[in-house]
């Protein structure tokens, strides 16, 4: 089995490499200048990734001129596909009326009413550059109103680059004194926050983890930490960075959950750079700049023109409250159709997630946190390349962000070279998903 994979890969990598010859080029000159040609770790990949030259709708071009289909879409930044006309129109429109006006601009208002008014938790927010920013400032609001320190966070975690709680511990995370909990495991959970109960600032989740593998948490799982936040005072912040898409209020309004904070990014920028967060008026006040013990947050583009207008007008203008809705429902039922695809087959795989946010798993066992995680990893390397091959764009960890631009003939296109996938190596996939049973099994003996 293992040669057999092996074989597969180097035959995959192989045609890639042949059909991408100026991306290779290219990233061999881009490693001289930077530390494995990279700038951005999650866009690597083996061998080396396809430069993109281009993208419109929801097609991207490489430098050597291979159409492909993005289905990863800018992990959910991409929401509005490339090039939006309406978003680029308004875009167009502010650059001729000057760039960095250094002054409060006529859409932030706007974009900040808009937010406030579609998400439950926020009655007040502030905007700066990244997802990562958002959650470093939510936790340092939220130890200053409590006046304590410990952070609760889960593995699988991705909050930013400088918090990460996945496989590999990272040394470059945040100095903060976490909690580190088992996402998914009510119990623990709840035995971990009255243990820290007295010097517990702030409970920090993804109500559903993104680069973790799409997992959600349960119901039962995010409702009990809601209340044992209210039980000890602690602040509870849903990292709503991917999954405020999911719903015209996000996750926190699809589940009737609201927390104390709700951090943003990604597609509420309209495809430029941003980041929120957000909450209760009390925690937010302290950022008021007219008190005298105010919060200091400057940011010199924290409301650049730019991106309040991009993301003003996608919110405002495209991503509607029904729009959200009938996206989000796509979204399940490709995944279901996908679903179906594999339990036909009696395949050894799932397929998680909610709505436009899902991911493709090659173990039968659905995931409830990053430690059931079990399946043979160079699977994912494989069926990445191929679909590449195939002309379509996905995560090599077989992560997906659907975008509006996609078209009933692009999910076709999608389906038709996932099966041909499955069909082309069922013998192998099969194959490892029975020698990873035989291993578990001889671990538990």
């Amino acid at each position: 089995m293992t040669t057999q994979l092996t074989e597969a890969i180097d035959d995959a990598t192989d045609r890639y490499r042949a059909a991408t010859p100026k991306s290779l080029s290219r990233h061999e000159q881009a490693c001289l200048v930077m530390p494995g040609g990279n700038t951005r770790t999650i866009l690597h990949y083996d061998p080396y990734p396809v430069t993109i030259t281009r993208g419109e709708g929801c097609i991207v071009w490489d430098l050597d001129g291979n159409p492909y289909v993005d289905f990863l879409g800018e992990y959910s930044a991409g929401l509005y596909g490339h090039s939006n006309p309406e978003i680029s129109a308004a875009v167009k429109n502010v650059l001729d009326q000057g760039i960095v006006l250094c002054a409060p601009n006529q859409y932030e208002l706007e974009l900040a009413e808009s937010l406030c008014a579609r998400f439950p938790s926020c009655d007040q927010i502030r905007f700066c550059n990244s997802g990562t920013e958002a959650n470093l400032l939510a936790i340092s609001a939220a130890k200053t109103c409590t006046q304590r320190n410990k952070i609760m966070v889960f593995n699988g975690a991705y909050h930013g680059s400088v918090f990460y709680f996945g496989e590999h511990h990272s040394v470059i995370n945040a100095p903060f004194d976490f909690v580190v909990g088992t996402f998914n495991d009510t119990d623990r959970c709840v035995e971990l926050i009255r243990e820290h109960r007295e010097d517990l600032a702030a409970i920090l989740v993804e109500p559903m983890q993104g680069s973790g593998g799409c997992i959600p948490g349960s119901r039962e799982f995010l409702q009990t930490l809601r209340d044992m936040s209210r039980e000890t005072g602690a602040v509870l912040i849903f990292d709503e960075v991917m999954t405020s898409r999911l719903s015209s209020g996000g996750l926190q309004h699809r589940l009737n959950i609201v927390p104390d904070m709700t951090t943003f990014g990604k597609y509420l920028g309209g495809g430029l750079t941003f980041g929120a967060f957000g909450g209760q008026k009390k925690i937010m006040e302290q950022f008021n700049p007219c008190r005298d013990d105010a919060l200091i947050h400057p940011g010199t583009f924290n409301n650049n023109v730019l991106t309040m207008v991009a993301g003003l007008t996608g919110l405002r203008d495209i991503y509607t409250t029904q729009m959200a809705t009938d996206h989000n429902q796509i979204g399940d039922n490709f995944r279901d159709t996908l679903q179906r695809i594999i339990e036909q087959r009696e395949f050894p795989m799932h397929v998680s997630g909610v709505g436009s946010l899902m991911c493709i798993h090659f173990q039968r066992e659905r995931l409830r946190n990053i430690n059931d995680v079990d399946a043979e990893p160079r699977l994912r390397t494989l069926f990445h390349l191929e679909m590449l091959l195939s002309g379509i764009y996905t995560a090599d960890r077989g992560y997906m962000s659907l975008s509006l631009a996609l078209s009933p003939d692009d999910y076709l296109k999608f389906r038709d070279a996932f099966e041909n996938f499955l069909d082309r190596f069922a013998g192998l996939i099969r194959a490892c998903s029975a020698a990873e049973s035989h291993r578990a099994k001889k671990t538990l003996n």
